[in-house]
């Protein structure tokens, strides 16, 4: 089997851009978290909290006839494979056109602005906010098509709009098309744009945080004392090569992708099946063919609801089989949902890199009824990594879990 490396990483996150300044967050116990005055005047949503990404704007960066077929899902998600490509030194490099290098990415809804459109037509029997790009901009598979069109990638599109398993598919995807040899270069990853209609999705379902008055003490993934998650947004781009392409051209690794596995719970549409969840953790391990002892760290989902805090801490725990270390980053992003797979890969790659671990933010005593496993608290933690483990669990039962080697 081909090898699979990651040889260019970028993103755009609540807390900033580049690693140095989203560690340097993680330490201080900063987080993206904020009250959303603007969502006041839609009464019917409990929650007033999100974790947006502050003045992010591409508009006098991209050409007008670009941005034309973009919301901003596209327009962050194209900024991150931008950043990631140009990591890679690969930005304007006749490669990424030449038919071998392709996409795999996803979100869980194109930008919600453009259904308004479509919605006044059937409510009203016309529209006069309807054009040609409206579609292109809704679409559930408008961030991988806008990154193909933008960099005139002329390889497989695989789109994976799966909710919160949006980005880790996108990965675990691009890795199995570069293994078997269907690409060479694969732009993998996940975004999504933070809109008041995902958030009032899970307070119909009372799963939102409602500590509106004290935004930096939420969310609390695998806490006592959680009341729900926040949404978030941003995007991230690996860029993932076959290792001899890579090192044919002499270029700087970042880690190794060894394993993914991926499945579904067949059972519930919201409500997380503990067993899958193992069975699909246990498919990428025997996809890279380790063991459980050679997992250091876990990047868990941890989106602070009940039920998924206890049912993916005690699959973890079944299948690893000790008290391994685990965080949740959404923490300190919120829930970016199709984004968050990609975000926690990428941040889970550089703290790997560094030895050094972020803890969950405003974990403080863990619920007892969560798996027996080392919860990261209070404090960053210095740990020296050879694998490491990045799972996420999404609506429809979909499960994924990615396993990343460090490089030497």
């Amino acid at each position: 089997m081909r090898r699979v490396v990651v040889t260019g990483m970028g993103g755009v996150t609540a807390l900033g851009e580049d690693w140095p300044v989203i560690r340097a967050a993680f330490a201080a116990g900063q987080t993206g978290v904020r009250y959303m005055s603007e969502w006041e005047r839609f009464t019917g949503v409990n929650t007033r909290l999100g974790a947006p990404v502050p003045s992010f704007s591409v508009e006098d960066r991209y050409p007008r006839k670009k941005l034309r077929s973009m919301g901003a899902v596209s327009k962050m998600a194209v900024y991150a494979t931008e950043r990631a490509l140009a990591d890679a030194g690969l930005l304007d490099d006749p490669l990424v056109r030449g038919g071998r290098t392709g996409v795999a990415y996803g979100s869980s809804f194109g930008s919600p602005d453009s259904v308004l459109g479509f919605y006044e037509l059937k409510m009203h029997g016309e529209s006069r906010n309807l054009n040609a790009t409206n579609y292109i901009r809704m679409m559930s598979h408008t961030a991988p098509v806008n990154i193909g069109l933008f960099f005139g990638v002329s390889g497989r599109i695989i789109p994976t709009s799966s909710a919160c398993t949006s980005g880790s598919q996108g990965i675990g995807y691009a890795y199995e098309a570069i293994r078997f040899n269907r690409a060479d270069v694969m732009l993998a990853g996940g975004a999504e744009e933070l809109d008041i209609t995902d958030s009032a999705v899970f307070d119909t379902l009372y799963a939102t945080s409602q500590r509106n008055d004290r935004p930096g003490t939420t969310p609390r993934p695998y806490d006592r004392d959680r009341d729900g998650l926040v949404i978030g947004e941003g995007a991230a781009t690996l860029v993932l090569e076959e290792l001899g392409h890579a090192r044919a051209r002499g270029a700087r690794i970042h880690a190794e992708i060894v394993g993914f596995g991926t499945n579904s719970d067949g059972a519930h549409v919201t409500q997380p099946q503990a067993e899958t969840m193992e069975r699909a953790l246990r498919l990428a391990l025997d996809d890279a063919g380790l063991a459980p002892d050679d997992i250091g760290f876990v990047s868990g989902h941890g989106t602070a609801t009940e039920w998924g805090d206890i049912a993916e801490t005690t699959a973890t725990q079944a299948v690893l089989g000790r008290h391994v270390p685990i965080h949740s980053l959404k923490s300190y992003f919120g829930h970016s949902l199709g984004a968050c797979g990609a975000l926690e890969a990428w941040l889970g790659i550089e703290m790997m890199k560094d030895s050094w671990f972020a803890p969950t933010a405003n974990l403080d005593v863990v619920d007892e009824r969560c798996g027996a496993l080392d919860y990261v608290m209070g404090q960053g933690r210095r740990i020296e990594v050879r694998h490491l483990m990045s799972n996420n669990f999404a609506f429809g039962g979909i499960n994924t879990s990615l396993l990343f080697r460090k490089w030497d």
